[in-house]
């Protein structure tokens, strides 16, 4: 059984991380946990781009710096201390602005990924790889075929060979 702690010290989290380290800066880690959290820096001007998350409703809360977030419903200014509901199946696209932008995501864990033959090896084929579609911080799998960088993490995603 879990018993309640401090993770991290945000602050100190920021002091200690290299100034041009961007992508988490910080995972919540225990493996039994229901909920996933990230701690993303995103560079000056850099940005996460369109996507929709089918499965997960996800809160952002803007720590350090500002951004924008372009969503179907309008566009959101972000500024520290911003609290920022993103519904399942909504389009966001995040862009930081000139000063870079830290910020929180908590959501539901996602399951493990399984492994299941697909119809392509049922019928001796092969499936097609995915792996320039997975993040390689939080091991996430993109769902869109373009996407340059993790919805979760904020990491980009490696190139398609």
């Amino acid at each position: 059984m879990q018993t309640p702690d401090v993770l991290a010290r945000v602050a100190e989290l920021l002091r200690e991380a290299p100034v041009d380290q961007d992508g988490a800066l910080w995972r919540l880690g225990p493996a039994d946990r229901q909920l996933d959290a990230n701690v993303v820096r995103l560079a000056p001007l850099a940005g996460i781009a369109g996507h929709v998350e089918r499965d997960l409703d996800v809160l952002l809360f803007v720590i350090e710096g500002a951004g924008h977030l372009e969503t179907d419903a309008g566009d959101l200014d972000l500024v520290p201390g911003t609290i920022t509901w993103l519904p399942r199946g909504s389009r966001r696209a995040l862009s930081a602005g000139r000063a870079g932008l830290v910020h929180l995501t908590v959501h539901r864990r996602r399951p493990a990924l399984a492994v299941r033959g697909t119809a392509a090896e049922q019928e001796g084929g092969e499936a097609a790889c995915l792996l320039h579609r997975v993040c390689t911080e939080c091991g996430r799998l993109a769902g869109e075929r373009d996407a340059r960088y993790c919805g979760r993490c904020g990491t980009p995603l490696p190139e398609a060979a």
